[in-house]
């Protein structure tokens, strides 16, 4: 299989907020495979295709300006992982600052670099809140949005919106921030006491690892941003040998960690995968 160049898919995937600054609707929407998918934020209900797509640009994107301030990328194969704060201005009188990780999984099609499935982490709740802090100057972005809403995504569309309320919690974020501490400690048992009996570990999504080799690349790690969407939280992750994103999948009743994917910024790390 031919090589995926870094610089390629990172260029695919930039040219998603350049489009939306440009307020380029076919050229966003374009952007994407026939097949492609949206998850935003994750737990809501899935945009599929074409039509899907348009339909959420209209609605969240097109009339609105986003700024996107990025602090970490990382690549690894055909996938992105952005850490970032995303600057929504959705009225004359109200600006949003939304802490999110964008997940951006691309497929070459006919030559080009396609996104094939894009996955917000972002928590709703908290975006809910700080809108209506807003107070009385919120309600000309509320209406608007609200309208929006019906007019693009209908009853339906608006309810699978909504559905992104349903999240793990406080609880669940904690658990996966004692998972990172143990791992900084060196503290294996720890570790492996947050997580369920049949949980799985890798670098991406196909590296396998353990808690032993988490130990070995992540010294000192501390999780100084963590973002609950769906059934996952999302880390942003600092130790002694680099930074990267941690996606932690969470059995919400059995308060355990299923599944951890570490995304690493390192390049060595990638290298060492590879001879594995």
């Amino acid at each position: 299989m031919r090589a995926r160049p870094e610089s390629a898919v990172l260029a695919a995937v930039e040219r998603s907020p350049l489009a939306a600054a440009a307020h380029d609707r076919a050229g966003w929407a374009g952007l994407f495979t026939v097949d492609g998918r949206i998850e935003d934020p994750v737990g809501s209900r899935p945009r599929l295709g074409p039509a899907e797509i348009s339909r959420f640009y209209d609605t969240f994107i097109g009339p609105r300006d986003i700024a996107f301030h990025r602090d970490l990328d990382v690549v690894r194969g055909s996938t992105v992982v952005r850490d970032l704060d995303l600057e929504v201005v959705m009225g004359a009188a109200v600006t949003m600052i939304i802490p999110a990780f964008l997940r951006y999984d691309l497929r070459e099609v006919n030559g080009e670099w396609q996104i094939a499935v894009l996955r917000a982490y972002w928590e709703l709740p908290s975006m809910i809140l700080q809108f209506l802090r807003n107070g009385a100057s919120a309600l000309p972005a509320t209406v608007q949005l609200s309208q929006g809403l019906i007019r693009n995504q209908r009853l339906r569309g608006s309810a699978g919106f909504a559905a992104g309320f349903r999240r793990v919690g406080s609880g669940q974020k904690k658990l996966v921030d004692t998972f990172v501490n143990a791992v900084a400690a060196a503290d294996r048992l720890g570790a492996q006491r947050t997580l369920s009996s049949d949980a799985a570990m890798t670098f991406g999504d196909d590296g396998a690892t353990s808690i032993a080799d988490l130990v070995e690349r992540c010294p000192g790690a501390r999780a100084p941003k963590l973002i609950a969407a769906g059934g996952a939280v999302a880390a942003s992750i600092t130790s002694a040998q680099g930074r990267g994103v941690m996606f932690a999948d969470v059995a919400r009743r059995r308060n355990a960690i299923r599944r951890i994917r570490y995304f690493a910024a390192s390049s060595t790390s990638d290298a060492a995968d590879s001879a594995k």
